[in-house]
């Protein structure tokens, strides 16, 4: 059985927190998590629209597992307020730029519009035909653009942060459950194993999972197991949510945790070695193709641009080619590859 032999403390430890009750501060309530001046805003407004709709599963999952305090139907209606709010600002904004691209101060270059017929003179200023078209489609355009694709973003924003902080489990997990075997060895039961690891802050956001689990067991007085299970359901990393399963298993089988959260210590000390093996000849990789395409190939495509423009046609045209590769395809470029090397080394 579980509780015979060395593990016994860890087993005990389980069999103590099942029968531990919930002890808080006298006159404590529990509370809801505060919300901001424009989400309680946001939600006297839209809250009619967003509770006679069913509940989003998923984005109750994903705001669960990014750890953002706010229910979904709240969150909903941040993302109502936040729609026409910005659409109304990129209406503003797409008025402003057709006024300035259609009425253009007089100058040379608007006369030598006007000569030619496109367009139009009232008093000192010029109407430019051409360009009202654009600034009535950027006027238009701007806003239907934000209308549409800002709540898809917004609502798509708490699983992009639930995949951020699992991929940050799974790069401390391995020194976590180094720490995890350690306490193990001598002989702490697992509730505190799981208290203690919290409160390490240099695990970043394993200690966040251990946290919750924590709470679960002193504050809601759920029993370890089921604290763990829980833990399991809610977390975003496939590794972490692996190794609760496997406690809860181990421990309801009768099996040995010590000699099984060695095992996993050393299992994910061998994996991240290999992560950090194929992370550095990725970058590699990546350095070898930096030099030939931000910097071997925009220099012999200028030169060749500068030879045509100088021995054929077309001077000016060649000019502005010229002018956009160094003004915008090298920067563009060289920052892509920049942001994606810093990526790949905040992972390492």
């Amino acid at each position: 059985m579980a509780t015979a032999g060395a593990d016994a403390p860890l087993r005990s430890g389980i069999d103590q927190a099942m029968a531990r009750p919930v002890r808080v501060k006298r006159g404590a309530q529990p509370t809801h998590s505060p919300l901001s001046g424009f989400q309680q805003w946001a939600w006297r407004t839209f809250r009619d629209k967003v509770t006679a709709r069913p509940p989003d599963p998923v984005l109750e999952e994903n705001l669960v597992k990014a750890h953002m305090r706010i229910r979904a139907d709240e969150y909903l209606a941040q993302v109502y307020g936040t729609t026409i709010i910005a659409t109304a600002v990129l209406a503003v904004l797409g008025i402003l730029l057709a006024f300035l691209l259609a009425v253009p101060a007089y100058d040379s270059a608007a006369s030598a519009a006007m000569a030619a017929g496109t367009s139009t003179s009232f008093g000192s200023v010029v109407i430019n035909a051409p360009l009202v078209f654009v600034g009535i489609a950027l006027a238009v355009l701007l806003p239907i653009a934000g209308w549409f694709m800002i709540p898809p973003l917004l609502r798509g924003a708490p699983g992009s942060r639930a995949k951020s902080r699992g991929r940050q489990i799974d790069l401390r997990i391995s020194q976590a459950m180094s720490f995890v075997s350690a306490m193990a060895s001598a002989d702490v039961n697992i509730d505190a194993i799981f208290k203690e690891l919290a409160t390490q802050t240099i695990y970043g956001e394993v200690a966040g999972e251990a946290a919750w689990i924590t709470r679960d067991t002193e504050l809601l007085g759920v029993d370890i197991l089921t604290a763990i299970k829980n833990g399991a359901i809610r977390t975003p990393s496939k590794r972490f949510q692996d190794f609760l399963q496997g406690v809860v298993t181990t421990a309801t089988s009768g099996g040995q945790l010590k000699p099984y959260f060695l095992t996993k210590a050393e299992q994910y000390e061998r994996e991240n070695k290999l992560e950090m093996l194929q992370r550095v000849e990725t970058m590699g990789l990546l350095a070898e193709t930096f030099v030939t395409v931000v910097v071997a190939f925009p220099l012999f495509l200028v030169i060749i641009i500068a030879i045509f423009a100088i021995i054929g046609g077309g001077g000016a045209f060649m000019i502005t080619v010229l002018w956009l590769i160094v003004g915008g395809m090298i920067p563009v470029s060289q920052a892509g590859f920049v942001f994606f090397m810093y990526t790949l080394a905040q992972e390492m």
